[in-house]
Parts: C-alpha cells; sequence; structure tokens
C-alpha cells in the first residue's frame, strides 16, 4: 500500500491550492477516503471524508463551503480543492483510506498560509 501526496506548499491569505494522494496497492472504491490535517502541537483532525461509493461526501465546520473533496477512481487519485484559504489551515494535511480491517495513511504534506 502506497500514497504519494503532493500539491503542498506556501500561499497567501485567500490564495488556493489543490491537494493529490495517488494510492496504490489496495482495491480504492472499497474503502471510506478522507483527508485530515493536524496543525503543530495539536492531534490530527478530520475533515473531509468520501464514502466507499462515493456517494456522500462530508465535511468539518471549518472546511465547509471552501473545501472541495474528489475522488477519481480510474486513476485511484485522491483530491483537495482548497479556497479562500485562512492562515489557521496551515497544517500538514494526510490522506487516509479506512474501512473495517485496515487503516492506511499518507505521510502528509504541508500547508502554509500566511502573508
Amino acid at each position: 500500500v502506497q500514497f504519494v501526496q503532493s500539491g503542498g506548499g506556501l500561499v497567501q491569505p485567500g490564495g488556493s491550492l489543490t491537494l493529490s494522494c495517488a494510492a496504490s496497492g489496495f482495491t480504492f472504491s472499497r474503502y471510506t477516503m478522507s483527508w485530515y490535517r493536524q496543525a503543530p502541537g495539536k492531534e490530527p483532525n478530520l475533515i473531509a471524508s468520501i464514502t466507499s461509493d462515493g456517494r456522500s461526501t462530508n465535511y468539518a465546520d471549518s472546511v465547509k463551503g471552501r473545501f472541495t473533496f474528489s475522488r477519481d477512481v480510474a486513476k485511484n487519485t485522491l483530491y483537495l480543492q482548497m479556497n479562500s484559504l485562512k492562515p489557521e489551515d496551515t497544517a500538514v494535511y494526510f490522506c487516509n483510506a479506512r474501512n473495517y480491517l485496515y487503516d492506511y495513511w499518507g505521510r502528509g504534506t504541508q500547508v502554509t498560509v500566511s502573508s
């Protein structure tokens, strides 16, 4: 099982970034896929998730209306489009795949929102 995360970086407040997470080694559509983020000195927080059948997407209140979570099953890739970024969005972002048996994590990518 492998995740390759990309797309993080430094952006000014109000800007946009798109994170990608390319997965391999497991059947993509059999897992609930999620994005978490961890700010310095804090625990990881769930910010968005998609059910295994792709029918339902949920967002944390802190990102609702600004972030869009999507997946491309054919490419086994997740995307997190982040708009109207705020300094409090600064964190390491992790992709995650989970079902009743397994729990897989990406290595994380840093997003820094600062002027």
